[in-house]
């Protein structure tokens, strides 16, 4: 048997298929919502005070930006005339404000919209006018600064920075780390343009200075795309020789909310000691071991020694990719096993990823399972020690063949069972089969009578499978939140959250938990919430892209309703006897028409989830009958739901065309009052006196001016009501319909 096992070699497979989906077949999915799409600049310094731009959907009337921490803050930027300008922002960054990134997002007439990251740094802060697109026009960067800009198509952007010989310089393109679209190439070049160094995947030049001199910075997308989705903060900075890079900082994937274990310390205890490659040079370590290392050099395996004893347990977590490296770590325990100077070695366990707890998406959008994948290439796994020995665990990354890159870190525990559990929270997304190919962004933002369903799932850590409770306080007025639970075992539980009809324009920062006995005791731990970075209507043209979220804001927009609410005719809690049917009335209140006469639904709660039924779209009333004999339902208190997916004719802002034409009959208005105020002075000018005529000619001159600019109004009112208008006329909008959460007790049937 070889020494020790040589990561299992990967294979991978690119299909490539030309599709084309025309867009007869395609459907519109989701009422609207408002999303923050930009923000220039990114970020800005500590103390400073700046000028924010922002582009989004939906963000009519968005007169507010909103940060994540009170010590950033915004007011909308002034006119010479006292008037907000649209989508400007001057935003105030406070001296005691910590380096990292922050969200930012924006209240709107539909409500809170979704977040977009903005950066807080030490650093002097540049923002990017116009492009730079060659040697000739390179922007001149100075060191340790930072410059926002966005790539323009089909070309690159061009710095010059001076620096003087063996200097070290790093060269830093944050990215996809701060939700751009931009695939970041980064180039250093001599000062006629030709280059030095290249890097292709995203990550750092670290640059010597090999003379005095001035140098060039090329920075364009790897497909030469480009646009103001396309953005990026590059950091030049000074480095001593030696010192680690720290890179700029970057979102959490969804994977990452696992990570770390709950009160694990900042730290590992132990480092790893090369060279550990070889048997002869595995590091020696004793069981419990909390182990930093780094897979490096290139198809770098490292070997850990230990003595156990036979029927002992230990957890195995490997941290790595869910750190935010591209890495893939695998553990491989082997027993060894010596006689006569030679050993051979025993395979126990190997250890790979950790699953996702429930089934994603097969194509990363909402066809057949969530966009959102929990699971993560990192390790957690159990091993039993089969004897009393000497064992020896291997650690390596799959990816690491031919990568020779120090910072590609992971952390490595060894513990004995510390059951626990981490959650992820997301709104629940669509599941057509008619062309949709959408992975859309979805703030909780609520209209009167709507209910939201947030899909929860959960890692159970070291064994623990105990039920968990669902929680969620600090809420806007007229909003309530109900938690079904995720019951023992199980991987899945929702959380619902409703506006009341009449519920007030309003927002706050919810907190969200689980809370669970763990070992006899209660923990509480906090559930992420996972969004899309940008709204995918089409997969087929572009890659979902997720991540957590900083916070869990919810807001009420305020200014609509949904289409359709579903309630049970009482608030109260129904109750039946195992074995019995449960008929539960409903009431459904229209506020819209539809497309189709019905809404097939399910049901969603624990004990329920297989009962589907057809609720009428043109009716007030319904029945929802469950049969607890065919449900097999135990005795218990439970929380469910109906969904289903309804199309809506919606008609978008329909105020916006009564204030419009309201704007152009003003208009109208002052056109015709300029009308009759020249008509008056052409009037006075026949009889007027030699004196009166300049007088005359000068009022004259001086109206002529304000009739242009009322025309001009008027002509802009008109587009602004047929943007309107048509922006109103009713359009068939698929997208979930969710009831108001109904309490069920199940009462055990009485004996015979």
């Amino acid at each position: 048997m070889n020494r020790y096992r040589l990561p299992k070699s990967l294979l991978l497979v690119a299909a490539v298929g030309l599709l084309s989906a025309s867009s007869a077949w395609s459907q519109s999915v989701c009422l609207p919502a408002p999303r923050l799409l930009t923000t220039m600049p990114m970020g800005g310094r500590i103390g400073s005070e700046i000028e924010v731009v922002i582009t989004g959907q939906h963000l009519d009337e968005a007169a507010e930006l909103r940060f994540s921490d009170p010590r950033i803050t915004a007011e909308p930027k002034l006119d010479a005339d006292n008037h907000a300008l649209p989508n400007t922002f001057r935003v105030k960054i406070a001296e005691d404000c910590p380096p990292g990134i922050y969200e930012a997002s924006v209240m709107t007439r539909l409500g809170l919209s979704t977040p977009r990251v903005f950066s807080v740094t030490a650093l002097n802060e540049i923002t990017q006018d116009k492009p730079s697109t060659s040697v000739a026009d390179a922007r001149p960067l100075p060191l340790n600064s930072i410059c926002n800009a966005a790539i323009p198509p089909k070309a690159a952007n061009h710095y010059s920075f001076s620096a003087k010989r063996d200097q070290r310089v790093i060269v830093d393109c944050a990215a996809k780390g701060i939700e751009s679209k931009l695939n970041a190439v980064l180039i250093v070049a001599d000062a006629e343009g030709q280059d030095l160094v290249v890097e292709r995947r995203g990550g750092v030049i670290d640059f010597v200075v090999p003379e005095d001199g001035t140098y060039i910075i090329k920075v364009h997308e790897l497909t030469f795309k480009g646009g103001s989705e396309y953005f990026y903060r590059l950091a030049l900075t000074e480095l001593e020789s030696g010192a680690p890079i720290t890179r700029q900082p970057a979102t959490r994937s969804v994977s990452s909310f696992s990570w770390p274990p709950h009160g694990l310390a900042g730290a590992a205890a132990t480092s790893e000691v090369e060279p550990n490659d070889s048997a002869v040079e595995a590091q020696r370590i004793s069981l419990p071991c909390d182990i930093s290392g780094s897979f490096a050099p290139s198809a770098d395996v490292d070997l850990y020694e230990f003595t156990a004893k036979q029927g002992e347990q230990w957890w195995v977590e490997v941290a790595s990719e869910r750190l935010g490296l591209p890495t893939d770590p695998t553990v491989v325990v082997q027993r060894v096993d010596q006689n006569d100077g030679s050993e051979t070695l025993v395979d126990v366990a190997e250890l790979n990823d950790i699953p996702s707890p429930v089934k994603v998406s097969s194509n990363g959008y909402a066809y057949d399972g969530p966009p959102y994948n929990a699971g993560t290439a990192d390790v957690l796994g159990k091993i039993e020690i089969p004897q009393d020995g000497i064992y020896r665990l291997q650690v390596s990354d799959l990816f690491g063949g031919t990568r020779n890159d120090p910072r590609n870190v992971y952390r490595l525990i060894v513990r004995k069972a510390s059951p626990d559990f981490a959650l992820v929270a997301w709104a629940m997304h669509m599941q057509l089969r008619n062309g949709d190919r959408n992975a859309l962004s979805k703030p909780i933002s609520l209209r009167g009578g709507s209910t939201m369903a947030m899909e929860v799932v959960v890692i159970r850590r070291d064994g623990f499978d105990g039920e968990i409770e669902l929680m969620m306080e600090n809420l806007p007025d007229g909003v309530t939140a109900s938690g079904m639970k995720i019951p023992a075992g199980k991987s899945r539980g929702m959380m619902l959250v409703s506006a009341d009809e009449g519920a007030p324009r309003g927002i706050s920062r919810a907190t969200f938990v689980g809370r669970a006995e763990v070992g006899g005791k209660s923990a509480t731990r906090k559930c992420h919430v996972a969004s899309m970075a940008w709204p995918v209507p089409n997969h087929w043209n572009e890659i979902p892209s997720p991540r957590l979220l900083a916070e869990v804001p919810i807001s009420v927009g305020g200014a609509e309703m949904a289409p359709i609410t579903i309630a049970p005719r009482e608030k109260k809690i129904w109750q039946a006897k195992v074995g019995e049917k449960l008929t539960i009335p409903l009431i459904h209140m229209r506020r819209g028409e539809f497309s189709g006469s019905t809404l097939a639904a399910k049901t969603v709660g624990a004990g329920f989830e297989s009962v589907a039924f057809d609720i009428p779209l043109d009716a007030d009333t319904s029945e929802a009958v469950l049969d607890l004999a065919a449900l097999k339902t135990p005795p218990g208190d439970y929380l469910i739901a109906f969904y289903g997916g309804a199309v809506a004719k919606y008609k978008y802002n329909v105020q916006a065309v009564a204030k419009a034409q309201a704007d152009l009959d003003v208009a109208k208005r002052q056109v015709d009052s300029h009308a009759a105020e020249a008509t008056r002075l052409a009037a006075d000018l026949k009889t007027a006196t030699a004196d009166e005529k300049a007088n005359i000619q000068s009022a004259i001159a001086a109206l002529a001016e304000k009739q242009k600019a009322a025309s001009a109004a008027v002509t802009a009112a008109n587009k602004r009501l047929t943007a309107a208008a048509n922006a109103a006329k009713p359009k068939d909008i698929v997208d979930i319909v969710v009831s108001e959460p109904i309490s069920i007790r199940v009462k055990a049937a009485e004996s015979q």
